[in-house]
């Protein structure tokens, strides 16, 4: 389990930057009234709307999630790019755009909070300060008559709220990483490499369906958005689809892996903890996404080779075994690995667990080491934890990756 810390002043300063502004507009929204009360209307139930339909998968343990609410995502980005409805021009500006926004997004994530899966303070500050972001960044400019003296009406138009778009992407996932950053102090780098992906995918729809509203608003009415939301929620109801396969997939590892505690081979939980360390483990190197599947899976399954054995090895403790056995428990399971259906990587992470690490993909390193940890802690006694680091930083010469050590030993520090 993760051990709780301070707040991060990162994460003190966006949170305050990001309530700050909301309660300035719902301030100001409030007091001088709303203008065009039916469209301000029309995109808060959209964006409340899509909040109610919002999502989240389950991926390896610390896994970053990504944008559970696209529609509502969308829907904010048309609202903050909207210059005309039916051929008319709109007056609102970048605070009311927020207060609306603002509003939405809470009374939609209501019922959310009452079943205890609200939204994270993470998606609501970037909701927030990328709305925000891509509001000054047009609204200013069209209310004043500026972007139509530069752009006009045409092509080039639609180019500004693209670019406008790709910056406020650019801009969010820049935040992303560093919210997740400050909260776990895993490498800035791999965390915006991993966002920067996830632009491909679900942002670069959530953008689109954004610029398409604003753009059929301004010609037909809001009779556009129910006609171009219903794409955007047909995908996310699909990929809700695709994330409750990808858990059932993941339980059904989690279930196989744990048949060496039930026949007595392991002991209770020890499998969900090399996987939980090598997950850890492997964000502090920096891992991708992809990687740290691979891992957690291996992980999990990386004692599966002793159902094998005629007799069990005492607390199931494989690192103290001789380097020909571990290395022959290692390719039984990975054999067994094969015959599940699991991706052929999987197999080979739990195959190389017992070579030299000189020899190891980085991923095999991690697993073994994480494994011996929890073996030699477990059989320390109270100080297991300063005994098991001291053993694996003595066997960095064959047996265990210095570098891998080191990150092991930056992660227990950290409490997990």
């Amino acid at each position: 389990m993760t051990r709780r810390a301070a707040a991060s002043p990162v994460i003190v300063a966006a949170a305050g930057a990001a309530g700050g502004l909301t309660l300035y507009a719902l301030g100001h929204t409030l007091w001088y009234g709303l203008e065009e009360r039916g469209i301000a209307l029309a995109f808060g139930i959209l964006i409340a709307v899509g909040e109610l339909a919002r999502w989240g998968g389950r991926g390896a343990p610390g896994a970053v999630a990504r944008e559970p609410a696209p529609l509502g995502a969308a829907g904010a980005l048309a609202y903050a790019l909207l210059g005309e409805s039916g051929g008319a021009p709109t007056h609102h500006g970048v605070l009311q755009i927020i207060a609306v926004v603002a509003a939405a997004t809470l009374a939609g994530a209501v019922p959310h909070v009452a079943l205890g899966r609200g939204p994270s303070l993470d998606h609501l500050i970037r909701r927030i300060l990328t709305v925000s972001f891509a509001a000054v960044c047009f609204q200013p400019l069209y209310n004043s008559g500026e972007l139509q003296e530069l752009v006009g009406l045409g092509p080039w138009y639609a180019l500004w709220l693209v670019a406008v778009l790709v910056f406020t992407a650019l801009c969010d996932a820049v935040l992303s990483a560093v919210l997740t950053r400050a909260r776990t102090h895993w490498p800035y780098g791999p965390l915006l490499r991993d966002e920067l992906r996830a632009l491909v995918g679900i942002g670069s729809a959530v953008g689109a369906t954004g610029a398409v509203m604003s753009l059929a608003v301004a010609v037909a009415g809001l009779w556009a958005l129910p006609v171009f939301s219903a794409p955007l929620l047909l995908t996310q109801l699909a990929f809700r689809r695709y994330a409750a396969v990808r858990t059932t997939y993941r339980q059904t590892i989690t279930s196989l892996a744990r048949a060496t505690e039930i026949a007595g081979y392991t002991p209770s939980g020890h499998a969900r903890r090399v996987a939980a360390l090598s997950c850890a483990v492997g964000r502090d190197l920096g891992l991708s996404e992809a990687d740290l599947t691979v891992l957690e899976y291996a992980a999990l399954m990386h004692d599966i080779g002793q159902l094998s054995l005629v007799d069990p090895i005492p607390a199931g403790a494989t690192a103290l075994l001789p380097p020909a056995d571990q290395r022959r428990i290692a390719l039984l399971g990975g054999a067994v690995v094969r015959q599940t259906g699991v991706p052929s990587d999987v197999a080979v992470v739990v195959e190389r667990q017992a070579d030299p690490y000189r020899d190891q993909p980085l991923t095999a390193r991690i697993v073994r080491t994480a494994n011996a940890y929890d073996e030699l802690s477990r059989s320390a006694g109270p100080s297991g934890m300063l005994t098991a680091l001291e053993r694996l930083r003595l066997g960095t010469a064959h047996d265990y990756h210095p570098e891998v050590v080191e990150s092991l030993s930056r992660v227990v520090g950290r409490g997990v």
